[in-house]
């Protein structure tokens, strides 16, 4: 049986397709949240992130009459994935992108399935084997050849703000690589009800603390706007697609489609500001796939039927 659910469930490109779509959400986030840190503090766009998502999802699973968890255990462990996986996570990342540029949050992000991979290894969800490393290796490569490390600025100005981010890879691996357990017993949106929930008890009064001294009246409507887009389009629907897609697939295999980020970035860019492919691009595209196959790859599959 554990081998049955660990083996999983890449059957199908509905995992797959999630994955591609988290990355297109999350891709999207460090622009938007700088032209939002211009006017909302880092602690105040966390509050309102987690809060706002916290409500929807109370809103949707009490809808359809799915709160409670199945197991009083894991309330408690979803209240520690909740610490790795969304108040540290937000609180470094948020924070860390306010202290340093976006083109060194791009690439410091290369490190999330690297410490995913090791945490797994660690503490037994996943085997470490030399194909998935190399794997990793190779579309990590393939982002760095997209980002260019040339483009990045590690200066004292950015340090603070590259540790942080770096601190926040480290916690959001965690959390991929130990959550995959509770969320296949209690389904994805059952599960990041709960994670948000605890989360907010820490970040919404945060949050509020931090938005006291500014004159909300005095902040643009886009900004606002901006804000929910934020908290809906980049939090909640990629953190209840990438805990669906984490029931069905390995933790690395989860952490390895961060690669697409860069991808998605430059694509939107080509379709929108008019930039040109290169052969960098393909080259550097031809590692990332070749790299996500090597991770994703499984020997036999059998199909993952949990609730939401």
């Amino acid at each position: 049986m554990e081998n049955a659910i660990r083996g999983e469930t890449q059957t199908g490109y509905g995992p797959h397709l999630a994955l591609l779509s988290v990355q297109a959400f999350f891709g999207s986030l460090p622009v938007i949240a700088k032209i939002v840190l211009k006017d909302v503090p880092p602690f105040g766009l966390v509050g309102f992130r987690v809060g706002i998502t916290a409500i929807v999802l109370i809103a949707v699973q009490s809808f359809r009459g799915r709160v409670k968890l199945r197991e009083k255990g894991d309330y408690w462990r979803l209240a520690a994935l909740s610490l790795f996986g969304i108040t540290f996570n937000q609180l470094l990342f948020i924070t860390g992108l306010s202290l340093t540029k976006a083109a060194n949050t791009s690439l410091l992000a290369v490190t999330i399935p690297i410490f995913t991979l090791a945490v797994s290894s660690i503490v037994g969800t996943e085997r470490l084997q030399g194909v998935k490393t190399l794997g990793i290796v190779l579309a990590a490569a393939g982002v760095l050849v997209i980002i260019d490390p040339r483009n990045a600025s590690f200066s004292s100005q950015t340090t603070k703000g590259d540790l942080l981010i770096i601190i926040n890879s480290l916690s959001y691996g965690i959390y991929v690589a130990t959550s995959k357990s509770v969320i296949e017993r209690n389904g994805a949106f059952r599960s990041m009800m709960w994670v948000f929930i605890f989360a907010a008890i820490v970040c919404v009064p945060l949050g509020t603390g931090s938005m006291s001294s500014v004159d909300m009246s005095a902040i643009d409507p886009l900004i606002w706007l901006l804000v929910a887009y934020i908290a809906i389009g980049a939090t909640a629907s990629p953190y209840l697609l990438n805990a669906w897609a984490l029931a069905r697939v390995d933790p690395s295999t989860v952490a390895v489609y961060v690669y697409f980020q860069p991808v998605i970035g430059f694509l939107t860019a080509v379709a929108f500001l008019g930039e040109q492919v290169d052969e960098k691009f393909f080259a550097a595209g031809a590692l990332i796939f070749a790299g996500v196959f090597l991770v994703t790859r499984t020997r036999g599959s059998s199909a993952a039927h949990e609730t939401l």
